[in-house]
């Protein structure tokens, strides 16, 4: 009889080797990076963080562009007791190697006024499905609330932008020029004492619905857009829209299937923007389609013309 071997992909290593474990430059020395999903922490876990930071550190936490903290200067004989801890907090060790990063996000409808969507709560659900989860490339995320985008979510592996597609309330438009004071891209002008939009320049970003005085304008309906393949760095380079979809259900299938297809086929050491038509982005969007769970449809409590704003 021959020994049963099991083969994983990716075998447990040791605690120096997790992503969220950085050399720094003096290679006596790590950082150590958390997870943050959102960026969103409790006033306890800070507390934690900062009593880890003292006792391990030099009593300082560093704050990333990906919205994690970080504790820098420490010695890695200390790691396995700041893991622990750490994981004790509820703030474990983050990533940063080739996998699936900390999901950042904009504060969303919890507390910002231009916001379309609660990126927030997505994004947890997002980190609590795929975070660090071991990739060929490195995989960043980032949800924005609008077509603001202040967490650039194009110029990320994926992004999530919501937005709003405005109609008007029929025949009861008084022309008084609210939306079109405040609408950035100049898509609306008042006509024959109407308002009347161009649907090529609006980028759907909701203001014009909530700038109106008389409530006319109205939501036909929220919906997330998904882009793919953007980057930082030092050749930027926008992503390019995959699909809209409407649920946070169907958000959540779509990255899923984008993950499972970087994951099969893209090819280590290159960014992903670099391979999207070898790995067939538009074979993937037409999978997504077809595969797409159906989203409830939105009951219209007034009637709404389409055509114009």
């Amino acid at each position: 009889m021959f020994p049963v071997v099991v083969l994983t992909m990716h075998p447990e290593a040791g605690i120096h080797m997790k992503g969220g474990v950085i050399t720094e430059r003096d290679p006596g020395f790590v950082t150590v990076r958390i997870r943050a999903p959102a960026g969103s922490l409790t006033a306890e876990q800070i507390r934690g963080i900062a009593s880890i930071a003292k006792k391990y550190g030099t009593g300082t936490v560093h704050c990333t562009t990906r919205q994690a903290l970080e504790i820098p200067h420490v010695r890695p004989e200390s790691l396995k007791r700041i893991a622990a801890r750490l994981e004790k907090n509820g703030t474990p060790i983050g990533s940063e190697n080739d996998e699936i990063v900390n999901i950042t996000s904009c504060p969303g409808t919890e507390r910002c006024k231009f916001a379309n969507i609660d990126t927030i709560s997505l994004a947890r659900k997002i980190d609590e499905k795929l975070f660090g989860k071991p990739m060929p490339v490195k995989m960043r995320i980032a949800l924005s609330g609008c077509p603001n985008a202040c967490t650039s979510p194009m110029l990320n592996e994926i992004g999530i932008i919501g937005r709003i597609q405005p109609v008007r309330t029929a025949g009861l438009c008084t022309g008084c020029g609210s939306c079109v004071l405040y609408c950035k891209e100049n898509a609306i002008k008042i006509r024959n004492g109407i308002s009347e939009l161009d649907e090529k320049k609006c980028i759907q970003c909701g203001m014009c619905i909530t700038s109106c005085s008389f409530n006319l304008l109205k939501k036909a309906h929220t919906h997330f857009l998904i882009t793919v393949g953007g980057r930082r760095g030092r050749h930027p380079k926008v992503g390019r829209e995959l699909l809209t979809v409407e649920t946070e259900e169907q958000v959540l299938f779509a990255i899923e299937k984008i993950v499972d297809w970087v994951y099969r086929r893209a090819w280590s050491g290159r960014l992903l923007s670099e391979q999207l038509d070898e790995l067939q982005f538009e074979k993937l969007r037409d999978g997504i389609k077809t595969t797409l769970p159906k989203a409830g449809l939105e009951k219209q409590d007034e009637p709404v013309e389409r055509s114009k704003n």
